[in-house]
């Protein structure tokens, strides 16, 4: 399948290495231009699982994005705030036929999608694949992980599941869901807690989880997602959600990892996609009249640590 990943960060270089070794055709599309230099001048350097490989993958600025090329699907990796930003830049590669998959973190995405691509070309899902950048076109790969997504539009369902199908022939383990809604809030609850606290504290998954007091910021976040999603026709199962977020401290599996925010933030001194995370719940928490004291609280942290560091 011929597949451009726009946003070709340390998640859009999992994909777009795992994709081009199952033998797809793909062309990564990013803004960093550091990033881009060293994948034309050296390939994707990765260390996958612990072993050294480097795959030759074609890879352009967003502008510079050729018109004349078409492609049957574009995976969205892209920061939540560039999202816009980064379809305008692509819309000459996206035609009637083009489906569009959004894999970023957070909520309510396709309210922008769907400025630039029809209802029925559009599909969502959520990663629970790690990744990581270890500098220009060098990536960190490790654990195992899966996804899923859903159509939105109707009668696409056929298109989703053959979406699905060729991320697993890459060894994605793609998933079709009937309720993908769920699956998204339930992985921004991971997104909620980890994002944040890792950034704050800047440690690791596993240190953070070894905390005395965890578990219970823990479970008052989870709670103030569940009451908003609620309000959405979405029932969280907190327990569930609990049980998937403490999974997430074991060192033998990604405990070791360092979410993406604190990558952006702490490693890279880099905005943050703290408001289209907790930011989103509190946003939602005034709309439904909802308190959410600690999603609040945290996205003003972040942006307070985010001058301290003069992130850009």
């Amino acid at each position: 399948m011929k597949i451009a990943i726009a946003g070709a960060g340390a998640m859009g270089s999992r994909f777009a290495l795992m994709l081009a070794q199952a033998g797809n055709n793909v062309l990564m599309i990013d803004g960093w231009q550091a990033h881009i230099d060293a994948i034309k001048a050296n390939g994707l350097q990765a260390n996958y699982n612990g072993e050294e490989v480097v795959v030759k993958i074609p890879i352009v600025s967003q502008t510079e994005v050729p018109s004349d090329e078409k492609f049957e699907l574009i995976i969205l990796f892209t920061k939540a705030m560039q999202l816009e930003s980064m379809l305008q830049s692509i819309k000459g590669i996206i035609d009637q036929n083009t489906k569009v998959l959004c894999l970023l973190n957070g909520i309510g995405h396709e309210d922008i999608i769907e400025k630039f691509v029809p209802m029925e070309n559009i599909f969502i899902g959520n990663t629970m694949w790690t990744a990581g950048l270890e500098g220009p076109g060098k990536a960190k790969l490790f654990g195992e992980g899966y996804l899923e997504l859903q159509n939105l539009g109707e009668n696409s369902e056929d298109n989703a599941k053959e979406i699905a199908d060729v991320l697993s022939e890459a060894k994605l383990d793609a998933r079709y869901s009937e309720n993908i809604r769920y699956s998204i809030y339930k992985k921004a609850c991971v997104n909620g807690t980890m994002n944040g606290l890792c950034t704050l504290l800047d440690a690791n998954m596993a240190s953070v989880g070894a905390t005395s007091t965890i578990k219970v910021m823990c479970q008052l976040i989870v709670k103030e997602f569940a009451s908003v999603a609620d309000k959405e026709g979405v029932k969280l199962n907190q327990d569930e959600v609990l049980e998937l977020i403490y999974g997430s401290f074991n060192p033998e599996t990604i405990g070791l990892h360092y979410p993406s925010m604190h990558q952006d933030l702490i490693k890279n001194k880099r905005l943050t996609e703290i408001d289209y995370i907790n930011g989103v719940i509190s946003r939602k928490g005034i709309k439904y009249g909802i308190p959410t004291p600690y999603c609040d609280f945290l996205t003003q942290l972040i942006h307070a640590k985010e001058e301290i560091m003069e992130a850009k």
